[in-house]
């Protein structure tokens, strides 16, 4: 089996940070997964909160999804929804999308977020399709106890439960916690596989490696060998991977499989081509 462990280093975003850690220099990609940020836990005093403005993306569909907290999604399709614990936001960016992410109505009292968002490559035959968006409620999504671990089914379909959120590509994302002595065996019929630590420790054993790792750091694996994870503590573990679907390019919001493709959307960006978003008239700039 080969493994290989990743550790996420911290970027601040202005009142608060995330761990990022997709791409990362040993691995770009996990799956069709490209872009993997843990963020908060944080607490917010009143008045503060999220505050993205509008920017773009291409050739990819971005998931979010929150542990904890709100906020408020705006795109240029015209969408606008909140976004709570356990419910799936998922952004088709495809040809070309803008959105903003905003503290909700909870502005004005003391608020939490604690969260992750990554970024799903499209296929090449779907890098150029139609944007769109759709809201999964946390009802929506599959919810089981296997062996003690209880188990969302976010993306895909594991341990007999198969989840309402599109996938482009053959794609898991579990949500899984694990309590202290429990053991939990992934599904392997995934070529790349990650489980990331978002809160405790857990040992990951294998006839090439046993080591402990905790909150920050991901193990990739790229074969489809049995991956066995046991809770050194209480844990909360995040399972995501699927097929490769070739590499990509990344520069800033743009994902292509072409240099072309990102150099169109930076003059897009700057020429005010792509939309904007209705109620939400401010926008990040294209970096220098």
């Amino acid at each position: 089996m080969t493994l290989t462990a990743l550790q996420s280093k911290e970027r601040n975003l202005g009142d608060f940070s995330v761990r990022r850690v997709l791409p990362d220099r040993k691995i770009k990609m996990v799956g069709p997964f490209i872009f993997f940020d843990h963020f908060g836990p944080v607490d917010f005093p009143p008045g503060k909160g999220i505050n993205v403005r509008p920017h773009p993306h291409i050739g990819i569909a971005t998931m979010t999804y929150l542990f904890n907290g709100s906020f408020l999604h705006r795109d240029s399709l015209g969408f606008v929804q909140p976004i709570e614990a356990g419910a799936v936001n998922l952004m088709t960016a495809g040809k070309g999308i803008v959105h903003s992410e905003r503290a909700g109505d909870d502005i004005d009292i003391p608020s939490s977020l604690h969260g992750i968002q990554s970024w799903i490559a499209l296929p090449r035959k779907l890098e150029d399709c139609e944007p769109a968006f759709h809201h999964y409620a946390k009802q929506d999504i599959p919810k089981i106890t296997h062996n003690d671990v209880t188990i969302k089914v976010v993306i895909g379909e594991a341990f007999d439960q198969r989840s309402p959120v599109q996938s482009f590509s053959p794609t898991i994302y579990l949500d899984c916690f694990m309590p202290a002595g429990k053991v939990l065996e992934l599904p392997t019929s995934y070529r790349e596989l990650a489980v990331y630590v978002v809160s405790g420790s857990a040992n990951v054993n294998s006839d090439a490696i046993e080591s402990v790792y905790s909150c920050g750091s991901m193990l990739v694996s790229s074969d489809e060998d049995d991956l066995i994870i046991s809770a050194e503590s209480d844990c909360q573990i995040i399972v995501a991977g699927g097929e490769p679907v070739g590499e990509r390019l990344l520069w800033w919001n743009f994902v292509a499989s072409n240099k072309v493709a990102i150099e169109a959307a930076k003059e897009r960006w700057k020429s005010g081509l792509f939309g904007s978003v209705p109620g939400d008239n401010e926008y990040i700039p294209l970096p220098e």
